[in-house]
C-alpha cells in the first residue's frame, strides 16, 4: 500500500520558487492494483510518479509505503555517467542484495538483453541517449522484485519491438505485482490499468474504473 498524505510539490526557478503543481494531494493506492494517472500536460503525473518512487521529495506532506515500490521506468536519472550500465547495474543489484555470483550474473545478462543495448551496455552511461537510459533503467526495475513498479511513458523509451516487449513484461507483473503508470496512449491505459488518479489543479481525484478516470479528464478540456 502507498498512502499519500497533504503532498505539496513546487520547483525552483531562476526568480524564486515556481507555482505549486501539487497542492495538498492525498491518495491510498492499495497493493495488487494497476491505477493510471491522467490528466493534462504540465498537471504533475511525472512529479506524483516520482515522488511515490522516491526519487524526489515533496515539499510539505509525506509518502508512507508498507511495500517495496520501483523508482519510475523510463526515468533516466540516478545512473551514476562515469561507469558503464553493466557498473551501474551490478550495483543495482548488490544493493538490493543479489550478491551471489550466479543470480548477480543471471540478472546482468537478463538486463544486457531486455535494454537491448549491445556494446554499449559496456560504454559509460553519459554517452548513452536519453531513451538508451530509460531501458536500461527499465530493465533493472525489471530484474529486481518489487510490489509495486511505477513506470512513466516507458513505451515511448524504444521502437516497435521493445514497445511490444514492454507490453509483454508489464502483462508479466499482472498476477504478482502492481502497476503505476503514466501513459499519453489511452488505449495503454485501459489495456494494463483498472482504476484511474485525475490529477487537475494540483489536486488529485481517485476513480475505481479507469475509464471514469478518463471520462473526468475528457470533460475537463476546453470545448
Amino acid at each position: 500500500m502507498i498512502v499519500v498524505t497533504d503532498v505539496h510539490k513546487r520547483y525552483q526557478t531562476d526568480h524564486g520558487p515556481g507555482p505549486w503543481v501539487l497542492k495538498g494531494v492525498n491518495l491510498t493506492i492499495p497493493r495488487n492494483v494497476n491505477v493510471g494517472l491522467v490528466g493534462g500536460n504540465g498537471a504533475g503525473k511525472s512529479t506524483l510518479l516520482r515522488i511515490m518512487g522516491g526519487v524526489d521529495q515533496p515539499n510539505k506532506g509525506r509518502v508512507q509505503r508498507t511495500c517495496r515500490v520501483s523508482w519510475p521506468m523510463g526515468y533516466g536519472g540516478g545512473l551514476q555517467g562515469s561507469l558503464s550500465g553493466r557498473q551501474n547495474a551490478k550495483f543495482v543489484c548488490r544493493i538490493h542484495g543479489h550478491t551471489l555470483h550466479a543470480d548477480l550474473q543471471d540478472r546482468l545478462q537478463y538486463i544486457h538483453d531486455f535494454a537491448q543495448l549491445g556494446e554499449s551496455f559496456d560504454e559509460p552511461v553519459k554517452t548513452y541517449s536519453s531513451g538508451m537510459k530509460s531501458r536500461l533503467q527499465f530493465a533493472l526495475s525489471l530484474a529486481i522484485e518489487f510490489d509495486v513498479y511505477i513506470s512513466d511513458e516507458v513505451t515511448a523509451a524504444g521502437d516497435a519491438a521493445f514497445t511490444k516487449k514492454a507490453a509483454a513484461a508489464f502483462k508479466g507483473l499482472a498476477n504478482k505485482a502492481g502497476l503505476i503508470m503514466v501513459s499519453h496512449g489511452e488505449g495503454t491505459l485501459k489495456q494494463f490499468c483498472q482504476s484511474g488518479i485525475w490529477l487537475n489543479q494540483g489536486q488529485a481525484h481517485w476513480f475505481p474504473n479507469i475509464d471514469d478516470a478518463l471520462v473526468a479528464y475528457k470533460e475537463s478540456l476546453p470545448q
